[in-house]
């Protein structure tokens, strides 16, 4: 007796959609290959969802209902720290999701969700709502700034720093380029370079200046 077939829902159907994403990129997601993900036939698919830029929506919504919500009474700076960890750990598992993101014209629940709590948390902690718009805008873009370098980097270890830095100083002239040379010494090569822990750093930056934003 054939083993009864798991009920389709759009939720299975989104989840297939990001196991294509992540497996072959974006391109390769159409109503056709998330079926034959799901071992049925597309047209199978449209009971669910609407249709590939319906699905290109949820994939956004998908993203979104990933990320670490501020919390109620939580402070400012706390929560947007917090929120743009969990949003770089989110786009950086799924690589094809920065570009998605800004190319969508209709949100759904879970990213007006979390758009109406980031800027409820900055409002909450004082920020004007021009200024609010401000600090939304300059997190995100650092974020997702961050995310596009990192997962675009030639190298994930120590050891891979190590031979691509090997490669740049052998063909760089003996004296050319001295601050370069000091980076890559001083800096890329110390036993323990991780270049993930810019990310810390390059953010406090950016909710310090928000700080003084706010407070002036």
């Amino acid at each position: 007796m054939p083993k009864p077939r798991t009920p389709l829902t759009p939720e299975r159907i989104v989840l297939a959609a990001v196991e294509v994403a992540d497996r072959s990129g974006l391109p390769a997601v159409s109503m056709r290959n998330v079926g034959k993900a799901l071992g049925v036939e597309a047209m199978s698919l449209y009971h669910h969802v609407a249709g590939k830029e319906a699905l290109l929506d949820a994939l956004v919504d998908w993203i979104f209902a990933g990320i670490d919500l501020p919390e109620p009474d939580e402070p400012w700076r706390q929560a947007m720290r917090r929120r743009a960890a969990s949003a770089r750990d989110r786009l950086a598992a799924h690589p094809w999701a920065v570009g998605l993101i800004e190319s969508r014209r209709t949100p759904l629940p879970a990213l007006l969700r979390h758009h109406d709590a980031v800027l409820g948390s900055l409002r909450g902690g004082g920020f004007s709502v021009a200024d609010a718009a401000h600090a939304f805008s300059v997190i995100d873009a650092y974020v997702y700034g961050f995310v596009v370098t990192e997962v675009n980097l030639p190298f994930d270890s120590e050891a891979e720093v190590e031979d691509v830095t090997a490669g740049l100083m052998a063909d760089m002239a003996e004296g050319a380029y001295p601050h370069l040379t000091e980076l890559v010494v001083e800096h890329a090569l110390q036993p323990g370079y991780d270049y993930a822990e810019e990310f810390g750093f390059g953010l406090d930056l950016v909710l310090d200046g928000l700080a003084r934003l706010v407070e002036r």
